[in-house]
């Protein structure tokens, strides 16, 4: 029988074959080199069109070592259809030029942060978050120290060479006592730019990580035990154990102006004597399970006592004619923007919704622009930012003109206004202009316009029942005058939308009908 060996090399897999005939190492003729790239790569790489069958990293550089580890251990673990890389800012970011699995590219030190929701959202994906050190310990530290914390079920590989390498060598987090950059020409010095940090001891202090080891791209040896460590993170997250961390020290040749065989020794005589290579944390975290909240009413939840005879609105009853809607709220400050999105997503939560609310304001607390969005589903949000609307409810010219285009074709707009500005159009959607302002004011209060346009959304939409809504003013407004108003705001949207919104061309102005 033939022997084999296995190299992997460059992201390559070189066997060796020893022929059985002639097994004389002598003899090259008993030799068969069958070379072949891990099917875990591109089969070529589109970033560079004239370079499609190399990477862009450059000679010496670790990178193209770590990702070779990573692929032969997604593929001997055979999850590579079930694999997601998180790649953030920097020398990393290009590995989804690279990787055939599942690639999310995310802003700068935010890697843990979309690696979590990733992970929760799919808790059955191998989930990578692949980071340098301008990254991971910069803009990240916060990120990186709360997931580990948290104990998400992820793979973190932090590539350490102490320097911002993809914009020019600037002094990093993990830069060394004494060691020169851009950015710190005479060395770096403590009384000034502090000591480097140490992020695989600083996670170690945690209670909640389950692996944590660092480990140097120097020689074969240690490259041979980075192998390791990345296979062992991989095979935690797989069983389910819990957060790993595998800090790699890493060369950077071009930066160091080193070459690349002087940057491996480098890594060895310079880096390791800071950052020692060590297990610091192997273990299977103590983590309480079965500590889920207890599903109680949202009327528990919210702290509300039910008034007698009051109906139970914790199971609605109302029809809800949807999978999800989408609306957008938007005017300025103080015309109950905000409040009004609020209302909407209690609403939805006493009628046994999915709800999300998410705000958008500046710093002013009247006059400035404000807007939310809100999401009512049957099934789980997966954003609660939303780009096109099914409704916008628009307190304002201004508003009205800024969100108008975003909304859905064949959606909605209720405008706070009279009649629409002369030179407005939207064909493809339907506008309802009405005096929500002037409506609350004669009522008592302009405070109740955004009560007013509640009831118009209410009746046009019928997405939440009008009972609910009443229940939940009941609850949140506490002075009764204004909660007497808050009422009849409420029921004259709804009338406004019955009796006057659709008789006629209204949706439109003079000359677009």
């Amino acid at each position: 029988m033939a022997n084999e060996s296995v190299v992997s090399e460059a992201g390559l897999e070189i066997k060796t074959v020893i022929k059985p005939e002639d097994s004389s190492a002598a003899n090259n003729d008993a030799y068969e080199s069958i070379h072949s790239k891990s099917p875990l790569f591109y089969d070529l790489y589109e970033r560079k069109s004239e370079l499609k069958n190399q990477t862009h990293y450059c000679p010496g550089c670790g990178h193209g070592v770590v990702h070779k580890l990573i692929a032969e251990a997604l593929q001997d673990l055979g999850v590579q259809d079930k694999t997601i890389f998180v790649s953030p800012v920097g020398c990393s970011v290009f590995a989804y030029y690279y990787f055939d699995v599942g690639n999310v590219q995310v802003a700068h030190g935010r890697a843990p942060a979309a690696a979590t929701a990733i992970k929760r959202a799919g808790p059955d994906k191998m989930v990578i978050s692949y980071q340098g050190d301008g990254d991971l310990a910069a803009i990240g530290t916060a990120e990186i120290v709360h997931a580990a914390n948290r104990g998400e079920k992820i793979s973190v590989f932090f590539v350490n060479n102490g320097i911002y390498g993809m914009t020019g060598g600037q002094m990093a987090p993990t830069t060394m006592v004494g060691q020169k950059s851009t950015t710190s020409p005479w060395g770096r010095r403590p009384s000034n730019e502090g000591f480097p940090l140490h992020m695989a001891e600083l996670l170690a202090t945690l209670e909640a990580p389950a692996y944590i080891e660092r480990v140097a791209l120097s020689d074969n040896k240690n490259i041979m035990r980075a192998r390791r460590a990345i296979r062992k993170a991989l095979e935690i997250q797989r069983d389910g154990v819990g957060f790993s961390f595998v800090e790699i020290l890493s060369p950077c040749p071009t930066i160091w102006g080193k070459d690349p065989v002087e940057a491996r020794r480098w890594v060895l005589e310079k880096m390791t004597p800071t950052f020692p290579l060590n297990v610091f944390r192997d273990r299977r975290p103590e983590i309480p399970t079965g500590n889920e909240p207890p599903q109680r009413p949202v009327a528990d939840v919210l702290g509300i006592t039910p008034k007698a005879g009051a109906p139970d609105t914790s199971k609605s009853k109302h029809a809800h004619r949807f999978k999800d809607v989408k609306i957008k709220i938007a005017g300025f400050g103080g015309q109950g923007v905000l409040l009004l999105g609020q209302l909407l997503i209690e609403m939805g939560m006493r009628e046994g919704l999915e709800v999300s609310w998410l705000p958008s304001y500046g710093p002013e607390m009247r006059s400035g622009s404000a807007h939310c969005h809100v999401c009512l589903s049957k099934e789980r949000i997966g954003s609660p930012l939303i780009s096109h609307p099914d409704v916008l409810v628009a307190m304002n010219e201004f508003s009205l003109r800024k969100f108008a285009h975003e909304v859905k074709s064949g959606g909605i707009i209720l405008y706070n206004g009279e009649t629409l500005p002369a030179d407005f159009y939207a064909p493809e959607v339907q506008v309802v202009a009405m005096p929500a302002a002037e409506i609350a004011d004669k009522l008592g209060s302009t405070k109740a316009t955004n009560i007013v346009m509640m009831g118009a959304l209410l009746e046009e939409t019928e997405c939440l029942a009008p009972g609910t809504a009443l229940s939940v003013l009941e609850d949140k407004v506490k002075k009764l005058d204004l909660l007497e108003i808050d009422r009849k705001a409420l029921t004259a949207g709804r009338l406004f939308i019955d009796e006057q919104a659709h008789i006629g061309a209204v949706s439109q102005p003079d000359g677009f009908a």
